[in-house]
């Protein structure tokens, strides 16, 4: 696994973002919704491809530097762009940064979404619970698994961690509408607990699965390498049956 400073370079060539028929395809529907509304064509295959590199470097430079760390001008040059390009693409460091969440949080929440569905067709309150708990775990740290979508996994975890998150309005406006999905799962589930009861739990689950995002090696360090977030199946296999012991019953007074 290359080092996390390095890690901008070593993606570009990975499809994390649109491959060159995606990029045509992506053009050519452009071009012709811009037909119908009158407007301007759509930028050729070459501006979207410096647009994916953009994003590509810049997941990495904020993923490890965090967004007031993170340099536009590394951006560029890990990108291999202009400087000028950057606003051109995203307008602001902003822009860029929300970019990034645009592209990449879709796919998580539609697998939230996905699972949830499966959890409502579970009967069995135990096993409902456990669906619910895979719904909301598994589309995130799966990330750590897949060495191009790892990034993406800290940058999410520093995000959701960060005193600043809520001035960006990333975290509200994308995730937590699914988050207030699943919050009704739970009192779906649990009809006699208290509100406050079962926002604990959420936030708990929540707070357990950040820290093995946010994870550089710590937990395998102190394990010997017996215990790495990395082997997400494992990982599962472990948190899970804690979480459904620890939420299995309120405590009391709620």
């Amino acid at each position: 696994m290359p080092p996390l400073q390095n890690r901008g370079r070593a993606i570009y060539g990975q499809s994390q973002w649109l491959t060159a028929d995606q990029e045509m395809a992506e053009r050519q529907k452009r071009n012709r919704e811009m037909s119908v509304a009158g407007g301007e064509a759509a930028p050729p295959a070459s501006e979207l491809n410096a647009r994916n590199r953009i994003l590509a470097a810049a997941e990495a430079e904020f993923a490890v530097e965090g967004y007031g760390g993170a340099s536009l001008r590394r951006i560029a040059e890990k990108a291999d762009v202009p400087l000028g390009l950057l606003p051109y693409h995203f307008k602001t460091k902003r822009g860029i940064y929300r970019a990034i969440f645009e592209a990449r949080s879709p796919a998580i929440v539609e697998q939230r979404r996905n699972g949830l569905a499966i959890a409502r067709l579970e009967r069995d309150p135990a096993r409902r619970l456990e669906l619910i708990l895979r719904a909301l775990l598994v589309p995130m740290l799966s990330l750590r698994g897949q060495e191009e979508k790892n990034l993406f996994g800290l940058l999410l975890a520093r995000e959701v961690s960060d005193p600043q998150s809520f001035e960006r309005g990333i975290i509200p406006d994308i995730f937590d509408p699914i988050a207030r999905t699943v919050i009704e799962e739970l009192q779906s589930l649990w009809p006699e607990r208290s509100k406050a009861s079962i926002h604990w739990a959420y936030q708990t689950v929540i707070g357990v699965m950040v820290y093995f995002m946010a994870d550089t090696g710590r937990i395998a360090r102190l394990s010997e390498g017996v215990s790495d977030p990395r082997n997400v199946e494992d990982t599962l296999q472990h948190l899970i049956p804690l979480l459904l012991h620890g939420l299995a019953k309120p405590q009391d007074g709620h």
